[in-house]
């Protein structure tokens, strides 16, 4: 049974920073792309950032470029989300996603995304 066990998730200020880790077990992990995705009260998830299986290829959505980092290890089936001067905009539920082996390419459509983690909240004040 695949598992996926998110944690980092609090209440910050504005202009901290928080990581995310998610950890992942049950599957094969080093062949899959993982990405981090997000869901704030009345809005739909959307996408937040990706890394390919190796993690040398990554996306972010716009709002969080040169604000947060994805990385993985894959010794250690885990995916982080570095969140450097959080927003009020950035608070949300947050999820870790993972494409099913072989699925090798990070995509920003929650669609492809097989196997999902429980969320973390993320809260930024003002």
């Amino acid at each position: 049974q695949v598992q996926m066990e998110e944690s980092g998730g609090g209440l910050v200020q504005l202009g901290s920073s928080l990581r995310l880790s998610c950890v992942v077990s049950g599957r094969t992990f080093s062949t899959s792309a993982m990405g981090w995705f997000r869901q704030a009260p009345g809005k739909e998830r959307e996408f937040v950032a990706a890394t390919n299986f190796n993690g040398a290829s990554a996306q972010y959505r716009d709002s969080v470029k040169g604000r947060f980092t994805i990385s993985r290890d894959n010794n250690n089936n885990t995916v982080l989300l570095q969140m450097n001067n959080l927003k009020p905009e950035d608070t949300a539920v947050y999820f870790c996603a993972g494409r099913r082996p072989l699925r090798m390419n990070w995509s920003v459509d929650s669609r492809d995304y097989d196997y999902w983690g429980q969320g973390t909240q993320v809260t930024v004040s003002s």
